[in-house]
């Protein structure tokens, strides 16, 4: 993999050096190298089963690495006590494939939750501008009162984000934003993550295996292939390549 500095000179707010995680014989990461500046959207990239959720697990520390150093803002996850991991995880947004918004709560209840789980003493007046102003954020404003079955795939990924976002992460980890979803949809969920990013100035990695979402968020894209990064740059740097497998994944997936 080919090393890239920031052309900013930012600290990496998530450093992987040397990572590797098997599981029994399997070797599903080997030697990951990989630096994610303040402010950038990087893409991780790679076809299902390839490890990239394998990678984010381990970046919130629900996984052990086999051997690494991994670091997000400034700490070594893997050496973390669990009450210093909880605290580094309320900076972390982590917004699932499922959106994985609770069945029996309203849009309102599931964005009051983590704000009554986390921030105890918030007040109910702070509570309400903090819900009003992320569902700003996502345009989802009149959904407030309604429960999650009565959103379109969509509108609950939106949701998610938009509970996600109410703590006001430092880092944003986003896991397959557009599976399951149709091309308008796609395009709506690619602009509200660039709109995140703008807005909230947070640090993001995009796990996924859509190439139109990979160009329309990444400001560089990382190529996942056989449990090592291929390279990382921009996305047309990517698919530039003539390796047969980078070309093969573009051919299959993307749709000019």
């Amino acid at each position: 993999m080919e090393n890239v500095e920031s052309k900013t000179g930012n600290e990496a707010v998530i450093s992987i050096r040397g990572l590797y995680k098997s599981f029994g014989e399997e070797p599903i990461l080997k030697d990951i190298n990989l630096d994610v500046f303040k402010g950038e959207n990087m893409v991780v990239l790679g076809r299902s089963g390839a490890g990239k959720s394998v990678l984010i697990k381990i970046l919130i520390g629900m996984l052990p690495p086999d051997k690494g150093v991994i670091k997000v803002l400034g700490q070594q996850v893997d050496k973390l006590s669990g009450k210093e991991l909880d605290a580094l995880r309320l900076r972390i947004g982590f917004s699932f494939q499922s959106s994985a918004l609770y069945d029996s709560m309203s849009v309102r209840q599931n964005l009051e939750f983590p704000l009554i789980m986390n921030l105890k003493d918030m007040s109910k007046a702070d509570i309400k501008q903090s819900v009003d102003e992320v569902l700003d954020a996502v345009g989802l404003t009149e959904k407030i009162d309604e429960m999650p079955s009565d959103l379109s795939g969509g509108q609950r990924k939106r949701i998610g984000i938009a509970r996600t976002l109410i703590l006001k992460p430092e880092v944003m980890l986003y896991d397959e934003p557009t599976s399951g979803l149709d091309p308008v949809t796609c395009e709506e969920i690619n602009e509200l993550i660039n709109e995140v990013q703008q807005k909230y100035n947070t640090t993001s990695i995009i796990i996924t295996h859509d190439l139109t979402c990979a160009k329309e968020t990444g400001d560089r894209v990382a190529m996942l292939l056989d449990g090592q990064f291929f390279k990382v740059g921009k996305f047309e740097e990517i698919f530039a390549s003539d390796n047969e497998k980078i070309r093969s994944f573009f051919n299959y997936n993307f749709i000019q």
